[in-house]
């Protein structure tokens, strides 16, 4: 067994734990950073999931560091890519043209644009980097963790790490569980957090359905037909009760209306900039943006709501995570196999057996996400947590945006987005005001040196749907890193700076100055909702059903 001693530790190679790694590398710091699979970006590569971002994302009320990533990106495809003329000089080029994000690309090169961003720190040994690692142990004393062991996947060997500061960065809160930090599984209830759309009863076997996302090219009149997958015929016929057929079919619900509604992959023009259906809702390449000559096909990337998979929950009592990742993947293969063999046409026909697995894409060997995208993790008992009455707009005074908080190290805004769950809750959306990141959602109740740097801050059931996508995860990892350097930096630790204004006050000053980190919204865009902010306003959302 190896041992290592670093200034900090980061557990988890998401966008968070990226961000964590490179602010604190940036402030002076050593830091180990690992992940359990051999790319790091988590839900914006690993898991292949284009970027969810709120309509100022093209503005300056956005980090440098996420501003930097962006801007990476479409460099990397002006200089390594064959676009045209007039593509290549847009400011806000968009390669995938996908009706979900302004920036729509190949995991691939978002890895990339992050391995950019690294490699300097990484030469000079600011930061270490452990791939296919994964943490299977830790020790603590009293309110800290004195180390952290970890396990190479493809080596077995075994490393142990001190630190002064660990970051858990993992997808599902893994060093929560290991270290005995208090934390919740699930959703809350009702008298716990006062939420008006929380459980009646707490139940920590209500999650988020996960997704295993896949790319995809269509060339009309190839064959590239996956076998039939075991489980096919189960997806094909059974229908859960809140969903309006079985899942392999066109048939959705409208989170506008919760109504069941039809939504195909291919409603007109392929080359149309955007069309309301499943190609152009997550498309990662427009063949339009190209040379031709080279670049004859598009693709689109598969997070559609046909593939969510509720059937088991990863987490809890009880809980089979190899076998409930199984289904799930398993869910997807059978879409893809349904899609290419008995979907319905527009013609009358059946089938698109021209849809194309682009395994050179995600780097592995199906053709699949090499993880599950995971919604919903282990999250910290914290010091602060946000409820759905700071930042939803049903919840708001009218006109008063989002509840401002004091210690804030960060902005953000989705809406609050819940996929139907485990415990057979179809969708919650509601529409949130532009909302700010507590420090003290950051900081554990009693665990003195251990920082949630993903989607297991101190939010509830309901707001993580807000406070999980990737422009929020880089903030969470960015305000960490930044707590971090300020704490070795003073000698002092997380919760005495969460207790100390002036403290605080130099946090902020560090973010906003150093490191180029908005923490509050201009008044403006605070009391906005998102719907006016966009060219065409949104259709008005019917609420749901609250939980009986």
């Amino acid at each position: 067994m190896s041992e290592l001693k670093v200034d900090l530790l980061v557990v988890g190679g998401g966008l968070g734990g990226v961000a964590a790694a490179l602010t604190a590398a940036r402030l002076g710091h050593r830091v180990l950073l690992t992940e359990e699979t051999d790319w790091l970006g988590g839900q914006l590569t690993a898991q292949a999931v284009p970027s969810d971002e709120h309509p100022w994302i093209e503005t300056p009320h956005v980090s440098a560091g996420y501003r930097e990533l962006r801007n990476r990106i479409r460099d990397y495809y002006r200089r390594n890519y064959p676009l045209l003329p007039e593509v290549a000089a847009q400011e806000v080029l968009n390669p995938g043209l996908g009706n979900v994000s302004k920036l729509c690309v190949e995991p691939r090169v978002a890895l990339a644009a992050l391995e950019e961003m690294l490699m300097p720190y990484v030469s000079a040994g600011r930061i270490t980097v452990l791939l296919d690692t994964v943490p299977v142990g830790a020790d603590t004393e009293g309110d800290r963790v004195t180390s952290v062991t970890l396990r190479g996947t493809r080596t077995g060997e075994l490393t142990t790490v001190t630190a002064p500061l660990v970051a858990d960065a993992t997808e599902l809160g893994d060093l929560l569980e290991l270290t005995g930090t208090e934390h919740v599984i699930g959703a809350e209830s009702q008298d716990e957090t006062g939420e008006p759309y929380a459980a009646p009863v707490a139940d920590p076997m209500d999650q988020q359905a996960i997704t295993w996302c896949f790319p995809l090219e269509y060339r009309p009149g190839e064959e590239h037909v996956i076998d039939k997958p075991a489980s096919y015929d189960h997806w094909k016929t059974h229908v859960d009760p809140f969903w309006p057929g079985p899942q392999l079919s066109w048939e959705k619900i409208d989170i506008h209306t919760m109504k069941g509604r039809v939504n195909r992959i291919f409603e007109g023009d392929m080359d149309a900039v955007s069309l309301a259906d499943l190609w152009h809702f997550r498309r990662i390449r427009a063949r339009t943006q190209f040379d031709r000559g080279l670049i004859d096909t598009d693709i689109t990337l598969v997070n559609w709501p046909n593939i969510d998979y509720w059937e088991a929950p990863l987490l809890g009592p009880g809980a089979d995570r190899e076998k409930a990742l199984q289904r799930c993947k398993e869910l997807s293969l059978s879409y893809l196999h349904w899609m290419q063999t008995e979907a319905p046409r527009r013609d009358g026909g059946h089938g698109y057996p021209g849809l194309r697995l682009r395994p050179d894409l995600t780097g592995t060997a199906d053709g699949m996400a090499k993880a599950a995208y995971i919604r919903e993790s282990r999250r910290i008992k914290a010091r602060f947590t946000v409820l759905e009455q700071h930042i939803a707009v049903v919840d708001r005074p009218e006109g008063a945006g989002a509840e401002r908080f004091a210690d804030s190290v960060g902005v953000g805004h989705y809406n609050i987005d819940l996929h139907p769950s485990t415990a057979g809750i179809n969708y919650v959306n509601l529409e949130v005001y532009p909302f700010q990141l507590p420090l003290g959602a950051l900081v554990p109740v009693r665990m003195r040196n251990l920082l949630p740097a993903n989607k297991n801050i101190g939010t509830t059931h309901i707001t993580n749907g807000s406070y999980r996508l990737h422009p929020v995860e880089w903030s969470i990892g960015e305000a960490v890193g930044a707590l971090s350097a300020l704490c070795l930096s003073r000698g002092t630790e997380p919760h005495a700076v969460a207790d100390s204004t002036p403290l605080t006050e130099d946090l902020q000053r560090l973010l906003t100055g150093t490191l180029g980190v908005p923490v509050a919204w201009p008044e403006e865009i605070a009391v906005m909702r998102p719907s006016q902010a966009r060219k065409h306003a949104t259709p008005t959302y019917v609420l749901p059903e609250r939980r009986a």
